[in-house]
């Protein structure tokens, strides 16, 4: 299964992906493209390392300048999502994984590839997920909730935020005087094996159809 790992920050997770894909023989997916919609995301630099090759599909890079400064983030979002949709066809990609991917994907992609977009979300969805939900604003709310556990969860992306069908979750303990920083560091790890496990789930679900 040939996979495009979307990014926008250290890529921590994508690294996961290619260190999984590298020890085990049997892997069922390949890595054959990274895009990130921050030109200065380390992923790339990730990406570049592994000999993967990486795109940068931003505002600034698919609208230019002017476009991207008084375009609504509805419009920058479509704009966005149609020029990873045509990256996806122009390298024949199976199957989108959003690792760490700080934008919603929306438009002709999310019928184009249904049930081939997986996303990893900091938290025990169905729980603290939906808009605004995203990095330390996830842990912050676990905390305040007075959470006795949090975790993350791969999910498949549908035309909802953090809607879709759950395929894989790792939960951990919150414990007493947790900050988000202490909470994000006890589940990072969990993430890593979490977003390996969702890609060949996903891998496996899309080979059974």
């Amino acid at each position: 299964m040939k996979i495009a790992v979307l990014v926008s920050g250290g890529g921590t997770n994508l690294q996961a992906l290619i260190d999984y894909e590298k020890s085990n023989p049997d892997c069922p997916y390949k890595i054959a493209l990274v895009v990130s919609n921050t030109k200065n995301a380390y992923a790339l630099e990730r990406a570049k390392n592994a000999g993967i090759p990486a795109e940068i599909r931003s505002p600034f890079s698919v609208l230019g300048a002017d476009k991207a400064k008084t375009s609504d983030r509805d419009t920058k979002r479509i704009a966005i999502s149609d020029a990873i949709l045509d990256l996806c066809k122009e390298y024949q990609i199976d199957a989108i994984v959003l690792a760490g991917y700080l934008s919603v994907l929306g438009g002709k992609i999310i019928d184009e590839y249904s049930g081939r977009i997986i996303n990893l979300h900091p938290a025990l969805l169905p729980k603290f997920g939906g808009v605004g939900m995203w990095g330390h604003n996830v842990h912050e709310a676990v905390l305040a909730a007075g959470e006795k556990e949090s975790g993350c969860t791969v999910h498949l992306v549908d035309s909802g935020c953090d809607t879709g069908k759950i395929l894989v979750q790792k939960k951990v303990p919150v414990l007493p005087g947790d900050t988000p920083d202490t909470l994000y560091a006890r589940i990072a790890p969990e993430e890593h094996e979490a977003m390996v496990e969702g890609v060949c789930v996903l891998a496996r679900m899309i080979s059974e159809k």
